[in-house]
C-alpha cells in the first residue's frame, strides 16, 4: 500500500521529537505521503522545514480558528507569502470551531474569509475545520465558491444531510479514526455513501487514535491503516483496493507527483 496521510500535525513536540522514527513506522505500515499542517505561524514554519528535508512530505499552512483573536495583518502578509512555495498543497486549516467559547465568532469568520481570499488568490485547495459551526462555514464557503479550487472538510463528522450538502458543492470529505470508534454507527452509514472520487483519510495525530489503538497516545500516521480498514470494509473492497483508489483522491486533490 501506499497511503496518504492527508492531514498530521507532525510539528507537535511528541511527533517532531522522534520525527524520523515516526515516518519509518509511517512507511513501514504502507503509509508514505503525508500532509502535514501549520496551525499557527511558528508550525507553519516548521511544517514547511519537515517539507523541505522529507520525502513525499508537504505541507498545509493557516491559522486555526481558535487563534483567531490573536492574528494580526502581518501574520496574514506572512501566510499570503509563504504559501507561494511549491512545497505548500493547501491552506488551512481553516474555518469556525463554536464548540469552544474561546475566540469572537465575528474573529473567527474574518480570519476564514481571509484565508479563503488568500486561498483564490494562490489558486490551492482549502482544508476546512468546521465544530458546531457547520452552517455559517458553508454560508461562508458559498461566498468563495466559484473562486475557490478544491475544498475539504476535515475529520469529517457530518450527518446525512450535512453530508448531500457537502456533495452537491463538490467539495471532499476526508475521515479520521472517529469513523472506528464504537459509538460512531451513524458517521460509518454516512462513510458508505461518499464516492471513493471525493473519499480521504487522515490521522490528524497526535490526536484520535483509531480503534482497536485507541488508547496509543500519541497518534501517528502508522496507525491511519486502521481507519482504511474500516472504511474499506464499508465499502465492500479489499484493503488494498480501497488504498488505490484513496491514494489516487488524494493526489488529485493536492496535486502531488
Amino acid at each position: 500500500m501506499n497511503l496518504i496521510d492527508t492531514h498530521a500535525h507532525l510539528t507537535y513536540d511528541e511527533l517532531l521529537s522522534q520525527i524520523d522514527a515516526v515516518i519509518q513506522r509511517s512507511v513501514d505500515a504502507g503509509v508514505t505521503g503525508w500532509i502535514t499542517i501549520g496551525t499557527d505561524r511558528a508550525q507553519c514554519a516548521q511544517a514547511l522545514q519537515l517539507a523541505a528535508r522529507l520525502p513525499n512530505m508537504y505541507a498545509g499552512l493557516g491559522f486555526h480558528p481558535h487563534y483567531a483573536n490573536d492574528i494580526k495583518d502581518d501574520d496574514l502578509q506572512y501566510l499570503r507569502q509563504v504559501c507561494d512555495d511549491p512545497l505548500v498543497k493547501a491552506i488551512g486549516e481553516t474555518g469556525l470551531d463554536y464548540h469552544y467559547d474561546n475566540c469572537v465568532k465575528e474573529n473567527q469568520a474574518r480570519l476564514f474569509r481571509a484565508h479563503l481570499e488568500i486561498a483564490a488568490q494562490v489558486n490551492k485547495p482549502v482544508i476546512i475545520h468546521t465544530r458546531n459551526a457547520f452552517d455559517d462555514s458553508m454560508d461562508i464557503l458559498d461566498e468563495y465558491r466559484e473562486r475557490l479550487k478544491r475544498v475539504v472538510i476535515h475529520c469529517y463528522g457530518g450527518d446525512a444531510s450535512q453530508t448531500q450538502r457537502v456533495l452537491d458543492r463538490g467539495y471532499y470529505i476526508s475521515f479520521t479514526g472517529t469513523v472506528t470508534f464504537k459509538k460512531s454507527d451513524a458517521l460509518r452509514e454516512v462513510a458508505k455513501t461518499i464516492p471513493l472520487d471525493r473519499l480521504m483519510i487522515e490521522s490528524d495525530c497526535p490526536f484520535i487514535s483509531p480503534e482497536p489503538v485507541r488508547r496509543q497516545q500519541p497518534n501517528e500516521p502508522a496507525l491511519i491503516v486502521h481507519t482504511a480498514r474500516c472504511l474499506a470494509d464499508l465499502h465492500v473492497l479489499p484493503l488494498e483496493d480501497f488504498a488505490e483508489k484513496i491514494t489516487h483522491t488524494s493526489k488529485r486533490f493536492f496535486e502531488l507527483d
